[in-house]
């Protein structure tokens, strides 16, 4: 067991899995636990390309980010449910075009903000909050938000394989239009989530994951449903996609090689 699993925060079970523990498992991260892992092994033995899912998923943001930074000269970056810090984090490839670029994440785990402010200590353009990310007011109104993003500027908000943890019951769509209300024009809006045609997959990972975490999940959508947390905000190019293809470096660039269930979304701008 390394050093850092044995960190535990207070108010930590880690017998029951965690959504970004788990994400971090399959990304080859070390900040999991058993229940994580197990949980992550029964997951693959349904869904096998949940692990590759995870990898493409991942680079799906970093591609996001550094566009969003090179091509449009977004500065600022609110990355809501941001999961365990890893290799290429949202600050790392933004500041990479602009060192002053600057970073907020959200996430609900105290785990991730433990390890989050360790991480992230010496860099003073970029901070972390533990928060739901429902609560947008909270959010915006926090003082390292404030003290990082300028609201009268463009900023990129980020839903990055967030948006299937919040019930139906708790409007994902209508979370993404009040943060995008608050947005000056110009901003943009990232989302994606997992989707499957096939109804019995849909079912059963819904119901898996509500079971393994404690019920801190929504639910597998169609990807019809996803179409409506950008509505009203102008789509890039290629549209909402399956996020191995959305703009790739290269033919080279990995594909998602199975298709029960996938990671399908894209980048909507506010006019």
């Amino acid at each position: 067991m390394s050093n850092r699993e044995t960190f535990i925060p207070k108010n930590i079970d880690v017998n029951v899995p965690s959504v970004a523990r788990m994400y971090d498992y399959y990304l080859g991260g070390k900040d999991n636990y058993p229940a994580d892992r197990i949980a992550s092994e029964q997951l693959l033995v349904r869904v096998p390309s949940t692990k590759v899912l995870a990898v493409n998923n991942r680079s799906f943001l970093k591609r996001v980010v550094h566009h969003l930074a090179s091509e449009y000269g977004i500065r600022q970056f609110i990355d809501h449910g941001s999961g365990l810090p890893t290799q290429d984090n949202v600050h790392q490839v933004a500041q990479l075009v602009d060192p002053g670029s600057r970073v907020v994440y959200i996430d609900n785990d105290p785990i991730v903000l433990a390890h989050g402010k360790a991480i992230l200590e010496e860099n003073d353009r970029t901070a972390v909050i533990q928060a739901d990310m429902r609560d947008t007011d909270g959010i915006l109104g926090h003082p390292e938000v404030v003290r990082l993003i300028d609201f009268d500027e463009p900023v990129a908000a980020l839903f990055v394989s967030v948006l299937h943890c919040i019930p139906d019951e708790d409007d994902p769509a209508g979370l993404v239009r009040r943060v995008a209300d608050r947005l000056a024009p110009g901003s943009f809006l990232v989302v994606c989530q997992l989707v499957s045609e096939d109804k019995d997959t849909r079912d059963f990972v819904s119901d898996f994951m509500a079971k393994s975490t404690g019920d801190r999940w929504g639910r597998v959508r169609r990807p019809e449903d996803v179409h409506v947390f950008l509505e009203g905000l102008d789509v890039l190019e290629p549209g909402l996609v399956e996020v191995s293809t959305w703009r790739p470096d290269s033919d080279l660039t990995p594909k998602q090689a199975t298709r029960e269930w996938i990671e399908y979304g894209g980048v909507g701008r506010k006019g």
